[in-house]
């Protein structure tokens, strides 16, 4: 079981503003506001934060991993349709239009890469 998960920005402010519009379609809110971490939480528990976005304590670049990705679970297939529409508008790669993966699974997925180069997956599953 996941407790939380952090991920690296070169830019604390553009990266809050990016995941600020994409988070509440997949119901995430800021709750926290540092000068070095930014933390969101599920709408309806707002004291549990699940996602950080941080500039990395070491003072280096903040790099993504290959291979690595965050996937948010979604909870409708419009939810994943809204993050992807949300984050392209914001600047983010496509990196997979929302679709069934695989086409006959009935799960529902959607990937683009953030302005650090972050693999990010909204998906519903049913």
């Amino acid at each position: 079981m996941l407790g939380f998960v952090t991920i690296g920005t070169n830019n604390l402010q553009e990266s809050c503003k990016f995941y600020d519009a994409v988070l509440p379609s997949l119901g995430m809110k800021k709750v926290l506001t540092t000068e070095r971490y930014i933390g969101y939480a599920k709408s309806n528990n707002s004291e549990k934060i699940e996602f950080y976005l941080m500039i990395p304590f070491n003072k280096e670049d903040a790099t993504y991993g290959n291979g690595t990705m965050i996937a948010f679970l979604a909870k409708s297939r419009s939810d994943v349709d809204s993050f992807h529409k949300i984050a392209i508008e914001k600047g983010a790669v496509n990196e997979g239009t929302p679709n069934l993966r695989p086409s006959d699974s009935g799960d529902y997925y959607a990937y683009v890469r953030d302005a650090d180069g972050n693999k990010i997956c909204a998906y519903y599953s049913f």
